[in-house]
Protein backbone atom coordinates (compact mmCIF):
# COMPACT_ATOMS: atom_id res chain seq x y z
CA UNK A 1 0.00 0.00 0.00
CA UNK A 2 2.10 2.92 -1.23
CA UNK A 3 -0.01 4.64 -3.89
CA UNK A 4 -2.24 7.69 -3.82
CA UNK A 5 -4.79 8.03 -1.03
CA UNK A 6 -2.29 6.55 1.43
CA UNK A 7 -0.96 8.31 4.50
CA UNK A 8 1.78 7.24 6.88
CA UNK A 9 -0.88 5.79 9.17
CA UNK A 10 -2.35 3.71 6.35
CA UNK A 11 0.97 1.98 5.70
CA UNK A 12 0.89 0.24 9.07
CA UNK A 13 -2.88 -0.27 9.48
CA UNK A 14 -3.73 -3.90 10.32
CA UNK A 15 -5.82 -5.82 7.81
CA UNK A 16 -8.16 -7.37 10.40
CA UNK A 17 -11.17 -5.09 11.03
CA UNK A 18 -11.08 -5.44 14.83
CA UNK A 19 -7.37 -4.61 15.00
CA UNK A 20 -7.77 -1.78 12.47
CA UNK A 21 -10.43 -0.08 14.61
CA UNK A 22 -8.23 -0.30 17.69
CA UNK A 23 -5.29 1.01 15.64
CA UNK A 24 -7.37 3.98 14.44
CA UNK A 25 -8.54 4.72 17.98
CA UNK A 26 -4.97 4.66 19.30
CA UNK A 27 -3.84 7.00 16.53
CA UNK A 28 -6.68 9.43 17.23
CA UNK A 29 -5.88 9.48 20.94
CA UNK A 30 -2.17 9.76 20.16
CA UNK A 31 -2.81 12.72 17.86
CA UNK A 32 -4.79 14.47 20.58
CA UNK A 33 -2.00 13.82 23.11
CA UNK A 34 0.66 15.19 20.74
CA UNK A 35 -1.45 18.32 20.29
CA UNK A 36 -1.87 18.65 24.07
CA UNK A 37 1.87 18.34 24.60
CA UNK A 38 2.64 20.91 21.90
CA UNK A 39 0.05 23.23 23.47
CA UNK A 40 2.23 23.40 26.57
CA UNK A 41 5.03 24.94 24.52
CA UNK A 42 3.45 28.34 24.95
CA UNK A 43 4.17 31.90 25.88
CA UNK A 44 1.93 34.93 26.22
CA UNK A 45 2.15 37.96 23.98
CA UNK A 46 1.71 41.47 25.35
CA UNK A 47 -1.82 42.77 24.72
CA UNK A 48 -3.05 39.63 22.92
CA UNK A 49 -5.34 37.09 24.61
CA UNK A 50 -3.90 34.46 22.26
CA UNK A 51 -0.61 32.79 23.27
CA UNK A 52 2.05 31.56 20.86
CA UNK A 53 2.02 27.76 21.04
CA UNK A 54 3.25 24.64 19.30
CA UNK A 55 -0.30 23.47 18.66
CA UNK A 56 -0.50 24.42 15.00
CA UNK A 57 2.64 22.36 14.29
CA UNK A 58 0.90 19.34 15.83
CA UNK A 59 -2.35 20.01 13.97
CA UNK A 60 -0.83 20.05 10.49
CA UNK A 61 1.51 17.16 11.27
CA UNK A 62 -1.28 15.00 12.73
CA UNK A 63 -3.50 15.78 9.75
CA UNK A 64 -0.79 14.77 7.29
CA UNK A 65 0.24 11.64 9.19
CA UNK A 66 -3.23 10.32 10.01
CA UNK A 67 -5.29 11.52 7.06
CA UNK A 68 -8.47 13.55 6.92
CA UNK A 69 -10.86 11.55 9.08
CA UNK A 70 -8.49 10.37 11.78
CA UNK A 71 -6.77 13.77 11.87
CA UNK A 72 -10.04 15.64 12.31
CA UNK A 73 -11.19 13.14 14.93
CA UNK A 74 -7.91 13.60 16.82
CA UNK A 75 -8.54 17.36 16.97
CA UNK A 76 -12.16 16.81 17.97
CA UNK A 77 -10.94 14.48 20.74
CA UNK A 78 -8.45 17.17 21.82
CA UNK A 79 -11.24 19.77 22.08
CA UNK A 80 -13.49 17.33 23.96
CA UNK A 81 -10.70 16.38 26.37
CA UNK A 82 -10.19 20.02 27.23
CA UNK A 83 -13.92 20.67 27.54
CA UNK A 84 -14.18 17.69 29.90
CA UNK A 85 -11.61 19.20 32.26
CA UNK A 86 -8.29 17.73 31.18
CA UNK A 87 -5.55 20.42 31.18
CA UNK A 88 -4.72 20.00 27.49
CA UNK A 89 -5.15 23.55 26.23
CA UNK A 90 -2.33 26.07 26.09
CA UNK A 91 -0.68 26.79 29.43
CA UNK A 92 -2.53 23.88 31.09
CA UNK A 93 -5.93 25.49 30.73
CA UNK A 94 -9.15 23.52 30.35
CA UNK A 95 -12.94 23.73 30.33
CA UNK A 96 -15.72 25.26 28.29
CA UNK A 97 -14.64 28.82 29.14
CA UNK A 98 -11.54 28.25 26.98
CA UNK A 99 -13.61 26.97 24.05
CA UNK A 100 -16.07 29.84 24.42
CA UNK A 101 -13.36 32.42 25.13
CA UNK A 102 -11.07 34.37 22.80
CA UNK A 103 -9.01 31.37 21.68
CA UNK A 104 -11.93 28.99 21.06
CA UNK A 105 -12.13 29.73 17.34
CA UNK A 106 -8.56 28.58 16.83
CA UNK A 107 -9.31 25.27 18.56
CA UNK A 108 -12.35 24.65 16.36
CA UNK A 109 -10.23 25.64 13.36
CA UNK A 110 -7.84 22.81 14.27
CA UNK A 111 -10.52 20.27 13.33
CA UNK A 112 -11.01 21.73 9.85
CA UNK A 113 -7.28 22.28 9.33
CA UNK A 114 -6.41 18.67 10.21
CA UNK A 115 -9.14 17.42 7.87
CA UNK A 116 -7.95 19.59 4.97
CA UNK A 117 -4.25 18.81 5.43
CA UNK A 118 -5.11 15.12 5.78
CA UNK A 119 -7.22 15.19 2.63
CA UNK A 120 -4.36 16.75 0.68
CA UNK A 121 -1.89 14.25 2.16
CA UNK A 122 -4.18 11.44 1.00
CA UNK A 123 -3.72 12.85 -2.49
CA UNK A 124 0.07 12.72 -2.20
CA UNK A 125 0.75 16.36 -1.29
CA UNK A 126 3.00 15.25 1.59
CA UNK A 127 5.53 13.50 -0.67
CA UNK A 128 7.46 16.64 -1.71
CA UNK A 129 8.34 19.80 0.18
CA UNK A 130 6.50 22.45 -1.88
CA UNK A 131 3.11 20.70 -2.07
CA UNK A 132 3.46 19.68 1.58
CA UNK A 133 4.16 23.28 2.61
CA UNK A 134 1.22 24.46 0.49
CA UNK A 135 -1.13 21.92 2.12
CA UNK A 136 -0.03 23.06 5.56
CA UNK A 137 -0.37 26.71 4.60
CA UNK A 138 -3.95 26.06 3.50
CA UNK A 139 -4.63 24.23 6.78
CA UNK A 140 -3.07 27.04 8.81
CA UNK A 141 -5.20 29.56 6.89
CA UNK A 142 -8.31 27.74 8.16
CA UNK A 143 -7.00 27.98 11.72
CA UNK A 144 -6.51 31.73 11.33
CA UNK A 145 -9.88 32.15 9.60
CA UNK A 146 -11.80 30.46 12.40
CA UNK A 147 -9.60 31.91 15.12
CA UNK A 148 -9.70 35.52 13.97
CA UNK A 149 -13.40 35.43 13.16
CA UNK A 150 -14.16 34.27 16.71
CA UNK A 151 -11.54 36.51 18.33
CA UNK A 152 -13.08 39.58 16.68
CA UNK A 153 -16.06 39.19 19.02
CA UNK A 154 -13.71 39.88 21.93
CA UNK A 155 -11.22 42.43 20.58
CA UNK A 156 -13.17 44.05 17.75
CA UNK A 157 -12.73 43.73 14.01
CA UNK A 158 -10.31 46.67 13.92
CA UNK A 159 -7.89 44.93 16.34
CA UNK A 160 -8.21 41.30 15.29
CA UNK A 161 -5.42 41.22 12.71
CA UNK A 162 -2.98 42.97 15.03
CA UNK A 163 -3.81 40.74 18.01
CA UNK A 164 -4.77 37.42 16.43
CA UNK A 165 -2.92 37.14 13.12
CA UNK A 166 0.15 39.31 12.48
CA UNK A 167 2.18 38.30 15.57
CA UNK A 168 1.70 34.62 14.73
CA UNK A 169 2.74 34.63 11.07
CA UNK A 170 6.51 34.19 11.61
CA UNK A 171 5.93 31.24 13.95
CA UNK A 172 3.38 29.73 11.57
CA UNK A 173 5.89 29.93 8.71
CA UNK A 174 8.55 28.23 10.84
CA UNK A 175 6.18 25.42 11.89
CA UNK A 176 4.97 24.89 8.30
CA UNK A 177 8.53 24.68 6.98
CA UNK A 178 9.56 22.26 9.71
CA UNK A 179 6.58 19.94 9.27
CA UNK A 180 6.73 20.15 5.46
CA UNK A 181 10.43 19.23 5.52
CA UNK A 182 9.90 16.20 7.77
CA UNK A 183 7.20 14.47 5.72
CA UNK A 184 9.03 13.98 2.40
CA UNK A 185 12.13 12.78 4.28
CA UNK A 186 9.98 10.18 6.02
CA UNK A 187 8.58 8.93 2.71
CA UNK A 188 12.10 8.64 1.28
CA UNK A 189 13.26 6.69 4.32
CA UNK A 190 10.25 4.37 4.09
CA UNK A 191 10.93 3.84 0.38
CA UNK A 192 14.60 3.07 1.06
CA UNK A 193 13.69 0.66 3.86
CA UNK A 194 11.52 -1.36 1.48
CA UNK A 195 14.35 -1.86 -1.02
Amino acid sequence: MTGANVTYADLFRPAAAKNARLYDLLLIVGGSILTALCAQVAFALPLSPVPVTGQTFAVVLVGALLGSKRGALAMLAYAMEGAAGLPVFAQGRFGLPVLLGPTGGYIFGFIIAAFVVGLLAERGWDRRFVPSALAMTIGTAFIFLFGCTWLARFVGAEQVLALGFAPFVPGAVFKIVLAAALLPVGWKLLGAAKK
